[in-house]
């Protein structure tokens, strides 16, 4: 059975996934496996140490007891700007990214976000699929990400009056 849960930066469970998911960044992009150092200058130069709190969120998706998915989202004024969106493999296909995506969007909207943004790679056609299909919108660049050639954006419905934000 799988479960969503907030996962906290600098835990076991939340650096596993997300190096794995930058190895998989890094090695695609240099179209060869990582080296540790590659993956070491990228986790220094992409920390995600603030997803949570009130600067951002870091959703982990458990099969049994292994995570096999996160997406985060670090807000930025009135928009949250989706990262480390990355399902394991094995766990591809059934719809567990999207999932996390539709609870970072319930996030954002109780916490009175008015837009998500991402970037991401072209070769990465599942993914950029997906984005479009939940109702994002291809944008010029809004950062310098080395490994980014294809920016989104997504605007917000408002929550509806009461709704509380997730923890």
């Amino acid at each position: 059975m799988q479960t969503i849960e907030v996962g906290i930066p600098g835990t076991a469970d939340a650096d596993g996934i997300v190096r794995i998911y930058l190895t998989e960044v890094v090695s695609r992009y240099h179209g060869r496996p990582a080296t540790d150092g590659e993956l070491d200058l990228v986790l220094a130069d992409e920390p995600y140490d603030d997803l949570q709190g009130d600067t951002g969120i870091l959703l982990l998706t458990r099969d049994g007891g292994d995570v096999v998915a996160s997406a985060g989202a670090r807000f930025v004024g009135d928009d949250a700007e989706l990262t480390k969106v990355f399902t394991m493999p094995a766990a591809r296909g059934r719809g567990v990214s999207r999932r996390l995506i539709l609870a970072l969007e319930e996030d954002a909207r109780g916490r009175g976000i008015h837009a998500l943004r991402l970037n991401t790679r072209s070769d990465l056609v599942e993914a950029c699929a997906m984005y479009e299909s939940l109702g994002f919108r291809s944008v010029e660049a809004f950062n310098a990400e080395p490994y980014a050639d294809r920016w989104y954006r997504k605007d917000l419905d408002p929550a509806p009056q009461g709704t509380p934000p997730r923890p």
